[in-house]
Formats: C-alpha cells, sequence, structure tokens
C-alpha cells in the first residue's frame, strides 16, 4: 500500500515564507495545517489552497497551546522585520518563547519533528566576518532589537534542551535576509523598502552612508533548504543564506537602475543596534544538505519587482 502523505503543521504559514513553504508542501502532495494570527500573515498568500482536501487553515496565536495530530512542525511563527517586531517588542519576546516552548510541547507529546526557524539576529552586530555557526553573537540585551534578537536565542536554547532532556527530534536554521514575492509593502525591509520607494516615484532612503553590509537569498532558494534541512539527520543549528554580500548602496542603486535612474537618494540616521555586517558562512549547509543558493540578486530582484508592480498598481 502506499504511504499515507506526512501531516506537517506550519506555524506562521500564511506569511511571506511560511506561505510559499505551504506552496511545495503541498505540490510535492503532503497534507498540511497552516496555523496564523494574520499579524503579518494574510489569507490573500495562499488562496490557492483554501478548501482543498489536503489542506487545513486555523486562526490561531502560538502563545496559547494547541492539540493536534501531526508529524512535522514547522515553526516560522515570528514578525521577522524591525518595523513588525518592534511595534509590540513584549509580544514579539512571548511569541519566540512561549510559541516554541508551546510547539516544543506538542511535538513532544505527538512524536512530531520540529524545524525551528532561527535567525541570523542571534549574532547580533557580529565582530567576526563573516558569520559561522560556531560564534556566539554579539547582542545588546536591553536595546530595542532584543525582543527578537534574544527571543530567538532562547527559542534555539529551548530546542536543545527539550531535545536533551526529552528526545524531541529538532531541526535549527539561521536564517540570513530573505526576498521576494508577498513581502508586505510595508514590511521595513530593505529590499522592500527600496522597491516600493521606487515604484512610487520616492527617493530611497539610506540610513547612514549605506556602507552596511547584507547578503540577500532569495525566497524560492530558502525554502528547498529548510526541507532539507528537515529531512536531515543534522539538528543545527545551520546557516541558510546566500553568501554573496552587499552594501545597501549596491542594492538601493540596483533597484534604482531597474525601476526608475533617476530618483534620489535620501539619509537618515543609523538606527539603534543595526548590523554594520551581515553574511553567511554555508560551508555547514553544503556539506550537510547538499544545499547552496542558485537565484542571484538580479534576477531574485526582478521577480520581485513584478509583484510589487502588481501588488501596487
Amino acid at each position: 500500500m502506499p504511504l499515507s502523505p506526512l501531516r506537517n503543521l506550519i506555524t506562521g504559514g500564511a506569511g511571506f515564507l511560511g506561505s510559499h513553504l505551504v506552496d511545495r508542501l503541498m505540490q510535492a502532495g503532503e497534507e498540511v495545517i497552516c496555523l496564523d494570527n494574520y499579524f503579518t500573515g494574510r489569507k490573500a498568500n495562499i488562496p490557492a489552497w483554501i478548501g482543498h482536501p489536503r489542506f487545513e487553515l486555523i486562526r490561531h496565536d502560538v502563545t496559547e497551546s494547541i492539540r493536534l495530530e501531526v508529524d512535522r512542525i514547522w515553526h516560522l511563527a515570528c514578525p521577522a522585520s524591525p518595523v513588525h517586531y518592534q511595534h509590540n517588542p513584549i509580544k514579539t519576546a512571548k511569541t519566540s518563547f512561549l510559541g516554541t516552548y508551546n510547539m516544543l510541547g506538542l511535538a513532544r507529546r505527538v512524536g512530531a519533528r520540529l524545524l525551528l526557524a532561527s535567525t541570523s539576529e542571534v549574532y547580533g552586530d557580529p565582530e567576526l566576518h563573516p558569520q559561522p555557526e560556531s560564534y556566539r553573537g554579539c547582542v545588546n540585551t536591553i536595546g530595542p532589537r532584543s525582543c527578537y534578537d534574544e527571543g530567538k536565542r532562547i527559542a534555539e536554547t529551548l530546542c536543545f534542551d527539550y531535545n536533551r532532556m526529552h528526545g524531541v527530534a529538532i531541526r535549527v536554521v539561521r536564517i540570513f535576509n530573505t526576498y521576494g514575492p508577498r513581502m508586505l509593502p510595508d514590511d521595513g525591509r530593505v529590499v522592500s523598502n527600496f522597491i516600493v520607494q521606487a515604484l512610487r516615484g520616492e527617493p530611497l532612503t539610506l540610513y547612514g552612508q549605506g556602507s552596511q553590509t547584507r547578503s540577500f537569498c532569495y525566497v524560492d532558494d530558502l525554502v528547498e533548504g529548510l526541507i532539507r534541512m528537515m529531512n536531515s539527520d543534522h539538528m543545527g543549528p545551520i546557516n541558510l543564506g546566500n553568501p554573496d554580500e552587499f552594501s545597501i548602496r549596491q542594492l538601493a542603486e540596483m533597484v534604482r537602475a531597474k525601476i526608475n535612474p533617476e530618483l534620489q537618494f535620501i539619509h537618515r540616521p543609523l538606527p539603534a543596534d543595526d548590523p554594520l555586517q551581515r553574511q553567511p558562512v554555508i560551508g555547514l549547509a553544503m556539506q550537510e544538505l547538499g544545499w547552496q543558493p542558485s537565484i542571484d540578486l538580479e534576477q531574485g530582484l526582478d521577480a520581485t519587482i513584478a509583484y510589487f508592480r502588481q501588488c501596487l498598481a
């Protein structure tokens, strides 16, 4: 007899990253339960699957416990952009701690494997560049970003303690800057900021001189990495991101050239604790998962700009 499809729970499944993961798992013939409280997620991200017999959508906040029967838990729930996670920092910290605690409790009860979507923000404003998984970070525990940075750090701690104490099967990935279709126009992250400003004919805002660096991974590449990690025998943590490093000014110039070369730049002061450099070492992902990004920034920006043109039309 054919094996039954796997039952997947995706927290934050109606969000930017979660909705792309929903697509991949549904297209693979698996069962998906999408859990979202719609703080940053939207039903408009998953219209193709609503009503499908293998898909279930539940409005739920992960800070509250829930009982379900699942094989795999993809724990993505948490606002990931500074604008959104600083909107209610206490709620952000609760989402990382209580949400992960509740999902690990569920995984323990039903024997599910849990993948935690952690973040490169656990490295803080790094003193080591680029950042390998062995680097322990340089994080301000009381700054305006700490609700997210420290929230994800304690989420990782919980995962490894549940593994050591209760044998819960965990997979931990540290996600570096990811972009692509379904980002929110008011997301507050640099790729969407520049694209939306350019499409509206506004000057592009640079913080400081724009010399900060980031590494931008297209969402399809990132989802492929998540799936490979869930299917692997490695607990992590493993960095997932594109190691190509660009300054924020370089990104702004690329977006401007693609949309409106006449646009000006305006400068604003650097936000508090904004990391000056961010670049992943992905040797572990290459070795353990056979994964590396395949979509370069030029190609990914074209697809993302096309999406926002449609959204803002």
